[in-house]
């Protein structure tokens, strides 16, 4: 019972215990809220610093939990909450930062935490604190009504990131827009007055910044801040370290690109060495290498931390290495030559000394014409040395030696290079030495050509050639011609009855090539003149020759070529093949397109005699004609004409002339034998005839019609085309009968011109004869008695010749309209002054009924009148009838009445107006259409010849009165006057 008794004693003791290590461990708690020290603002990596402590905390450590809870704009609204555990001892001062997107100046922030214990003496679950109040945190004051602000100011971020700006404005500003780099931006309200903008992947764009703004528009700008983008900070790469001299280590790296900006916002990013065995550090003053101070003897290996930072962030590597491992030998130094000649030479050179005197290994390098020659390998402490054998006389080389360790291999020194020429040597080959033999009378003419001797073979600069010409006929007789390099020709003029053998040898400064022997014999022909020209045709590859051998003993063969034709212009060349060849190919870069090469291959005998085998012409490639023959018309007939091109030549056409086309058309195209229709490259239809002989340069054409027009053209055609379409020429045949019409007109012609010329010899007799002068009326004798005043000079007049048989006088009076017959045109009054007045004879015979021809007188220049109208008709006698008009019997009594008229006329008119000459214009029945008679007498035919009629002013009529007739007729009979 005891022990009973005993045992609930102490469980009850136990569990008054328990319960007041609860009681206590709670009371404990709720003294255990955290207190909010200070809530700071950091605007350049926009956060928030917290800073708290825990009161009343026990001397013993607690691991503790705090819970964080941030607030933007409202207390309601949490945006960051966050659970930090850590040991707290009694008065310690807790720090946390939290770092927000968003720029705190864009609102207001609120801040609070609680506490829970989280120690394992504490039973789970356990329980937190009370909260603490709510801190608020402004980074900054409300803008004024009016006032923008954009935020953060000059932010500075790496390429690629993201970034949240934020503008806040007054209550007067509304509708604002922001632009990046001009470009709009949508943002996102956060509150009344606030707007965020979230860009992401910022670019690079500039070292000066990327503008963002924002205003009413894209030119209205109220605010904004520059974004400072930088370059993403790169780890270094090929990080190394080597030492040339064991006294100083150079590190050197990749720095990539370069992260510094504008304005010192974001400088370059800076490198820094950090050696961790001995603790050691060194800022290094260039982005790309650095240099680290060697300390004698106390440090074999190293390892190098190379730590590169900006603003933004930090990036380090590595490298561990022992000393002697990286070494990198100087440069050689001091390279020379001694010894120098034509095959070899000695070269020597310095290594800089390092520690303990190592040996390293060098390499040696012979260059010649930019290509490795030689390359030896030399160990080398000190003083280098090495032998050049092998080398070519007069020749420039180009010699390189490196050296690098021979302990541990790390890398070579840099080359260092140096020339040399080796000394000349006598030329070891003799020049390839041919020739051209023409032939003229009494001499032989020989160009001789020889080829320059290569590089290798000169061994040296060749000054001169010796050519020596030996007369095979006479030895005594020898010829040294020296001809200065670098001539590759000699002409020679030799006796064709003899023999001759040359030598060609080339000279330098040391000696003489071997001799070139070359023989030419005494009949230059060689059996030339029965080698037939045979044609080829070329390749891309070349020309491929084929020959027979020749017969006996052969030296070798020879083929020489040049374009066509064969001449001392020409690019002469020629190619040696062996004794025991019959075929080759020859090749040129010089073979063009168009261009006829002509070859020729001897055979050479053993005595050097070349006899020429055959001989061969073509093209690389055939081109068509370049032009057409100029063609001459010969033998023109009605029925055929000769066309002829004689000066086309052939042999300078870009191929082979094959023959001819003769195109020849006419309107009346009819195509005969040997002709082809054919449509022309103009489309006109012609007649085509081919000539197949290409030496064949005339053709006759044919069974042509006479007096026709026809069209040639004359074109040359070869395998690969025909020439240019040229103009057609214009051919008319003549008549068939022109030839007999020349023949008589020519005589004609001959003869008119000696009558001509007979006639201009006897031109006075000619022209009393044929046409003598017109009389003049003032120099007539019936007007020899007047005394004119306008014209005091005495006229004769002679009409014996004009014997009339009728005259009428035709006159009208002032004022009356008169019309003529024939033109059927009235004049006025003014206008009769200068009408012409008429004369008209009329010839009759005894019989008065039947009118007989009539003489008409004109002559305007002689015609006279008075001013009152003397001229005019003569009276009529009503009784006579009109059948009896002017018959006048002969002309002794017409004369006898003129002379007698005009002696009254000369009484009866003083005033000297005494003559009218009139002209042939009008009928015998002038006057008015009115006032002619009912029944004129019609005149016979009228003789055109003109002369001049002279009317004295008696047998004129007074005027006529206005209702007189307009013509009167006066009829003078046989033994009749005029009164």
């Amino acid at each position: 019972m005891a022990v009973i008794s005993v045992s609930e004693t102490t469980l009850l003791l136990a569990l008054l215990s328990l319960r007041t290590l609860q009681s206590l461990v709670l009371d404990e708690r709720l003294l255990l809220t955290p207190e909010l020290l200070n809530v700071s603002i950091s605007s350049e990596h926009q956060s928030l610093h917290l800073q708290w402590t825990v009161p009343n905390l026990p001397h013993q450590e607690f691991r503790m939990v705090f819970q964080v809870q941030i607030s933007r704009f409202e207390r309601s609204k949490v945006i960051w909450e966050e659970n930090y555990r850590t040991t707290v001892t009694q008065g310690q001062v807790l720090h946390r930062s939290w770092e927000s997107e968003l720029p705190l100046e864009c609102g207001p922030h609120f801040v609070r935490m609680k506490s829970g214990v989280v120690d394992a003496k504490f039973p789970k679950p356990g329980f937190w604190s009370s909260w603490t109040p709510w801190e608020k945190v402004v980074a900054q004051d409300s803008p004024g009504p009016n006032e923008l602000l954009v935020f953060p100011k000059d932010k500075l971020v790496e390429e690629g990131s993201d970034v949240t700006l934020c503008y806040v404005s007054g209550s007067n500003l509304k509708n604002i827009s922001c632009y990046l780099n001009s470009e709009w931006i949508a943002g996102e309200q956060l509150d009344s007055n606030v707007f965020a903008f979230n860009l992401s992947n910022i670019p690079f764009i500039r070292k000066t910044g990327t503008n963002f703004f924002c205003g009413k528009n894209s030119t209205h700008k109220e605010d904004g801040t520059v974004l400072f983008v930088s370059k993403v900070l790169e780890e270094p790469k090929d990080f190394s370290c080597e030492t040339r001299d064991f006294e100083t280590l150079k590190c050197t790296w990749e720095p990539g690109p370069d992260t510094g900006l504008a304005w010192s916002k974001q400088p370059s990013q800076s490198y820094t060495l950090l050696e961790s065995f001995s603790g050691r550090k060194e800022h290094c003053q260039h982005r790309s290498w650095c240099h680290w101070q060697i300390s004698q003897g106390s440090q074999e290996t190293y390892n190098f931390t190379l730590l590169a930072e900006n603003r933004l962030r930090k990036r380090s590597v590595n490298l561990l290495f022992n000393l002697t491992h990286r070494v990198h030998p100087m440069d050689p130094q001091s390279i020379k030559f001694e010894n120098v000649s034509a095959r070899s030479a000695i070269m020597t050179w310095k290594e800089y000394s390092l520690v303990n005197h190592c040996t390293l290994l060098c390499q040696v390098e012979l260059r010649g014409e930019g290509e490795i020659m030689q390359q030896h390998n030399v160990s080398v402490k000190v003083n280098g040395e090495y032998v050049l054998s092998g080398l070519e006389p007069d020749t420039q080389y180009v010699t390189q030696v490196r050296c690098t360790s021979t302990s541990h291999f790390w890398k070579w020194s840099d080359w260092v290079p140096q020339k040399i020429i080796t000394s000349e040597a006598a030329p070891s080959e003799a020049p390839d030495v041919w020739r051209n033999v023409t032939s003229e009378p009494g001499r032989q003419n020989v160009a001789l050509f020889w080829k320059p001797l290569s590089k290798h073979q000169a061994n040296g600069k060749i000054l001169f050639y010796n050519v020596v010409i030996e007369n095979l006929d006479s030895a005594s007789r020898l010829q040294l011609l020296s001809i200065p390099a670098p001539a590759t020709r000699q002409e020679l003029t030799l006796d064709p009855r003899c023999s001759y053998r040359i030598h060609v040898t080339a000279n330098n400064s040391v000696g003489t090539s071997p001799a070139s022997i070359l023989a030419v014999a005494g009949d230059p022909g060689n059996g030339t003149e029965n080698v037939k020209e045979e044609r080829i045709a070329g390749t891309e590859g070349g020309f491929p020759l084929s020959w027979k051998p020749k017969s006996g003993d052969v030296a070798g063969y020879v083929v020489d070529w040049c374009a066509h034709p064969r001449d001392t212009s020409c690019d002469f060349q020629w190619k040696r093949v062996g004794p025991n060849t019959t075929r080759t190919v020859i090749s040129s870069d010089a073979f063009g397109p168009g261009v006829r090469y002509s070859f020729r291959i001897y055979g050479l005998s053993t005595k050097r005699i070349a006899y020429l085998l055959a001989k061969k012409t073509g093209y690389c490639q055939e081109l068509a004609p370049s032009y057409n023959p100029q063609v001459n018309i010969k033998n023109l007939t009605s029925h055929s004409f000769t066309l002829s091109w004689e000066n086309y030549s052939t042999e300078y056409q870009p191929s082979f002339i094959l023959g001819y086309h003769v195109y020849l058309k006419s309107k009346a195209m009819q195509c005969h034998s040997g002709f082809e229709e054919r449509t022309h490259s103009d489309d006109s239809v012609c007649c085509k005839y081919k000539i197949d002989n290409p030496e064949q340069k005339m053709f006759i054409a044919e069974n042509l019609q006479p007096e026709s027009l026809y069209e040639f053209l004359v074109t040359p055609y070869t395998s690969v085309g025909e020439g240019p379409n040229g103009t057609f020429r214009n051919v008319t045949t003549p008549d068939e009968h022109s030839h007999i019409l020349i023949r008589i007109i020519l005589p004609m012609i001959l003869c008119v011109l000696l009558i001509m010329i007979l006639c201009y010899w006897k031109s006075q007799w000619m022209k009393e004869k044929c046409y003598p002068d017109i009389p003049d009326p003032y120099k007539s004798s019936i007007l020899s008695m007047k005394k004119s005043k306008e014209n005091p000079h005495p006229t004769i007049m002679n009409v014996k010749d004009c014997i009339p048989d009728a005259i009428e006088v035709i006159n009208k009076a002032e004022g009356i309209k008169t019309q003529f017959p024939g033109t059927r045109k009235s004049v006025t009054e003014t206008e009769l002054t200068s009408q012409p007045v008429y004369l008209c004879l009329i010839a009759t015979e005894n019989n008065y009924s039947s009118p007989g021809p009539c003489i008409c007188f004109e002559n305007l220049t002689y015609e006279e009148a008075s001013a009152s109208g003397s001229c005019g008709h003569g009276p009529v006698t009503p009784e006579e009838p009109p059948s009896q008009l002017g018959l006048l019997a002969s002309s002794g009594s017409f004369l006898k009445a003129l002379e007698k008229n005009y002696m009254n006329s000369l009484e009866e008119n003083p005033s000297g107006n005494s003559m009218c000459y009139v002209s042939q214009l009008a009928s015998p029945l002038s006057g008015d259409k009115e006032s002619l008679p009912t029944n004129p007498p019609m005149p016979a035919l009228c003789s055109e010849y003109k002369m001049q009629m002279a009317v004295p002013s008696c047998l004129a009529s007074p005027p006529l009165s206005e209702d007189s007739s307009l013509s009167s007729v006066t009829l003078l009979g046989e033994s009749e006057h005029y009164s």
